[in-house]
């Protein structure tokens, strides 16, 4: 005849979890339009560096580093674009893609100005 105590040590449960939160419209916005143009700026920059080191596109063949190059730089920017059609979930994710692209943005800004 023992009785159990059930005891806690971890923090109270809440009564409504984040990913059930509902998303305010600012913060979608805000959130999604940051990341697209930061996502949008990080393709650019990819696509620009990966071209090869001779004029056109077409003499990627003669050496192996400018094909290599190049087609890492593809797979990487489909990659890139297909992560922009992949929308976050929860307002976590819009508030962390909010804080990122502030950060990103203008740094993918003066990289692209940079590498042109």
């Amino acid at each position: 005849m023992s009785a159990s105590i059930e005891t806690s040590s971890g923090p109270p449960a809440r009564a409504s979890s984040p990913a059930h939160e509902p998303v305010s419209p600012r913060l979608q916005v805000a959130g999604l339009g940051l990341r697209g143009v930061f996502i949008l700026l990080l393709a650019i920059i990819i696509a620009r560096v990966s071209l090869p080191q001779s004029e056109e596109l077409w003499s990627v063949y003669e050496t192996p580093g400018d094909l290599a190059r190049v087609l890492l730089g593809a797979v990487i920017c489909v990659w890139i674009v297909w992560q922009a059609f992949r929308l976050p979930k929860d307002a976590e994710a819009y508030r962390i893609w909010l804080y990122i692209s502030l950060v990103g943005v203008p740094f993918a800004l003066i990289t692209l100005i940079a590498t042109w």
